[in-house]
């Protein structure tokens, strides 16, 4: 969970408060995701929203953090800073790219409203008025999303507040102020307008998450804190029963979400046909990029509309019935959470028992998707599998949230999916947890890893100077040899890896490597290494060509 900066009161709205707001935001989201989960009761009671817009926001947060980092360098050069509008666009694209469930889908438009205003050229406008047109653009755009608006909602605490900040006249931190508190009364407002927030004596989930992101906004742009629990009232957490409130009422039973590349006048009548297949619609975006979501009791109709309208991709389908049962559950002593890149590798795991998280080639797991993943494992105790090096911060940073829930997690620092492996093959959920992570974290230190890329350019690299095209050979991470072919250069890095002996070699070919080169490999290894067994797997799309263990 990202620290609380010590916010400053901000004379203007810049680059580096939205920077503030957002990190506030998403430490409020934090510290509330329980709670909020707690009271989801619509519009399908499968306790998660609070989770969705914890992960939409640390979507929003990274990419907005990676666009004032990749500028920072050229303020000492001389030129100019991050923009304003470079900052709120920057944001709410990656709310988009992020955005999980109808909250979180909901809160990436918003923030897209925001920036629609900002994004602009906003030089010589008066800030406070400018900040209220801005939040008037998000409720709008947001009620435009979705496609039957429903009062008693996330978009009514929009709405009011909106409302609210077109109301003073001041500075911007007085407009963020007024929003605040006018959220604040909607929200308190939201179950005499819903019937299932009446029934369920709770506040609407979404808007309580709103509440939270217009007080870290208020605190960006004052230095004053909010007060240490939103209005919630009369919310208190609700029972859950065994089936979500959408089956008991007949509504869909399938979750979708994808991002989806295609023109507007394509994803106007994408909405159409979705519209058509079930409810809770709401498609956010522009500039051909946009972020569905639907409920549907047909997902494949969904994903094929998605298919006539443009390129779908980061497709997720949930099944609400199996997520009440996990969530009502008892949960499990222990479980094994592990970071995977390629298909083929994360069947093979799931197949082992492992609850994995996917991984493709520069896009790494962020902290939210590995405390979603322990979540998932619904479990006591949690061993975490980071499967790299660069994944360590992020590994222990969620780790250290899921104990705050009161699950114990021990993180094993596996630095390539060969050592998950080798420690998966030794896990024993019967023996202690020390025990178990004791063997665990042995099998996988006494796996040396090796690994066959290829070069995209000319680069310097500890075995020399490489060309694009060439075949780099890795081992344990670092460049050790350069090749022109893949099966040579293979044979090589068995050669060096086995030379300090080996009783296991495992092999995890990528997509697009031939099956023969396994069994030349195989071959190489029986004829020069006699004692040495050797197992070989498909890693499947987003895997590196050749993954290599020696244990």
């Amino acid at each position: 969970m990202a620290h609380d900066p010590e916010p400053q009161p901000a004379d203007e709205f810049d680059a580096e408060a939205v920077r503030t707001w957002s990190s506030l935001a998403l430490s409020a989201l934090g510290r509330a995701r329980t709670d909020i989960d707690a009271i989801n009761v619509y519009p399908v009671a499968d306790a998660d929203t609070g989770t969705n817009l914890y992960l939409t926001a640390e979507s929003a947060h990274r990419a907005l953090t990676g666009a004032l980092d990749r500028t920072a360098p050229a303020v000492t050069e001389g030129t100019a800073p991050a923009t304003l509008p470079e900052a709120v666009r920057a944001y709410a694209h990656g709310a988009l790219i992020g955005a999980r469930g109808n909250s979180g889908t909901i809160l990436a438009q918003l923030l897209r409203g925001v920036a629609d205003v900002l994004g602009a050229d906003p030089a010589g406008r008066d800030g406070g008025p400018l900040l209220a047109e801005a939040l008037t653009r998000a409720a709008e755009e947001a009620y435009q999303a979705v496609a039957h608006p429903v009062e008693g909602t996330m978009l009514t605490v929009a709405g009011a507040a909106a409302r609210a900040a077109r109301a003073v006249t001041g500075s911007p931190a007085d407009v963020a102020r007024a929003a605040y508190e006018g959220a604040r009364e909607a929200l308190a407002g939201t179950p005499g307008q819903l019937a299932a927030l009446g029934r369920a004596g709770v506040v609407d989930a979404g808007g309580c998450g709103l509440v939270a992101v217009l007080g870290a906004l208020w605190q960006a742009l004052s230095g004053q804190a909010p007060e240490p629990e939103p209005v919630r009232a009369p919310a208190v957490p609700v029972e859950r029963i065994p089936e979500p409130c959408a089956q008991e009422e007949g509504g869909p039973g399938y979750e979708v979400i994808y991002l989806l590349e295609g023109p507007e006048e394509a994803v106007d009548r994408l909405r159409t046909t979705l519209d058509g297949l079930g409810d809770s619609l709401v498609v956010v975006g522009g500039d051909r990029l946009w972020n569905v979501h639907v409920h549907v009791d047909d997902p494949g109709a969904a994903v094929e509309a998605g298919v006539e309208a443009g390129r779908p991709y980061r497709i997720r389908i949930t099944h609400f019935g199996d997520e009440r049962r996990r969530a009502s559950a008892p949960r499990a002593q222990r479980a094994v959470v592990a970071v995977v890149q390629g298909e083929g590798l994360a069947a093979l795991c799931a197949e082992a028992g492992a609850t994995t998280v996917p991984a493709r080639p520069g896009e790494p797991p962020a902290v939210a998707e590995l405390l979603d993943a322990v979540r998932r494992a619904h479990a006591r105790e949690v061993v975490l599998l980071p499967g790299g090096a660069e994944l360590r911060a992020a590994a222990a940073a969620a780790a250290e949230q899921a104990r705050a829930d009161g699950v114990r997690v021990a993180v094993i620092p596996t630095r390539s999916a060969v050592q998950g492996l080798a420690a998966l093959a030794v896990h024993d959920p019967e023996a202690s947890f020390d025990e178990d992570v004791v063997t665990m974290t042995a099998a996988a230190g006494a796996t040396r890893y090796g690994e066959l890329a290829v070069a995209e350019r000319q680069s310097f690299t500890s075995a020399g100077i490489c060309q694009a095209g060439d075949v780099l050979g890795l081992i344990d991470g670092d460049v050790a040899l350069i090749g022109a072919g893949l099966p040579e250069t293979a044979e090589a890095v068995l050669e060096r890896m086995l030379g300090s002996g080996g009783e296991l070699v495992t092999l995890v070919l990528g997509p697009e490597v031939p099956g023969t080169l396994a069994a030349r490999l195989e071959s190489y290894v029986q004829q020069r290494h006699l004692a040495v067994d050797t197992v070989t797997y498909s890693g499947g799309r987003h895997s590196a060509p050749l993954l290599i263990g020696v244990e």
